[in-house]
């Protein structure tokens, strides 16, 4: 399969590594230019031959969606952004897919794949298996790091506000969404309560409207989640 040749465009340093993180996963995809803005990618679009483009929108001065307009032979785009309103003016610029942040490994390899659309039908399924094999870890903001944290290491993942405090080997505060979380991780991880997931393979035993994981963490267990649970201890 063609190796594609990609650049990384966005202000944020998180939000660069987070996507080279994301990139370095998959086969065939090189980053061969990380770029903290629309002025420094056109450079790199300008010298090289560049396959796909990873664009932030809202950036100062010169603007993903200006940047966009002043190409004129674009390469494949995935539109990288925490801002939904541009999204129909993206795809009036033919962007392949459209991104919203935060987005989980699972998104960002749906969107990699409609760019290989062309590729021979064998090869993009080769393509897809090879990439749900690799998906064993996501990578979370927490204290201005990026930390990748392993399934198989999380034990439970518990709301805290608008946080959510990741129980592995240490525990880890990062800013999202209990349900955000929860579409980015495997069917191992069951939600037994409004505030708490945990993960299926750590569970010790189901004690009344309790559930105990095995380090003997007790949590929870609400009636809206007991159904859901039993069934997939019954198989």
């Amino acid at each position: 399969m063609k190796e594609l040749q990609c650049i990384v465009v966005d202000d944020e340093p998180i939000a660069r590594q987070i996507l080279e993180n994301y990139i370095e996963t998959i086969p065939n995809l090189v980053v061969i230019a990380s770029c903290k803005n629309a002025l420094e990618a056109l450079e790199v679009l300008h010298e090289k031959q560049v396959d796909l483009l990873f664009l932030d929108i809202n950036m100062p001065k010169f603007s993903g969606l200006s940047l966009l307009k002043t190409i004129q032979q674009k390469p494949s785009v995935i539109i990288t952004t925490a801002y939904p309103e541009y999204a129909i003016e993206g795809f009036e610029l033919a962007v392949t897919d459209y991104l919203l942040k935060p987005f989980s490994l699972e998104r960002f390899l749906q969107a990699v794949l409609k760019v290989q659309h062309k590729q021979p039908k064998t090869e993009t399924s080769n393509l897809a298996v090879n990439l749900n094999k690799v998906q064993t870890s996501v990578f979370v903001k927490s204290d201005k790091k990026i930390i990748k944290v392993n399934f198989d290491d999380i034990l439970y993942i518990e709301a805290y506000g608008n946080y959510i405090k990741i129980f592995a080997d240490k525990m880890i505060l990062t800013p999202q969404t209990l349900s955000s979380f929860l579409e980015k991780l495997p069917d191992s991880f069951i939600r037994v309560h409004k505030s708490f997931i945990i993960n299926f393979n750590k569970l010790k035993l189901i004690d009344g409207n309790q559930v105990i994981l095995e380090n003997n963490s007790k949590l929870p267990l609400g009636k809206l989640y007991r159904k859901s649970i039993l069934d997939k201890v019954s198989g």
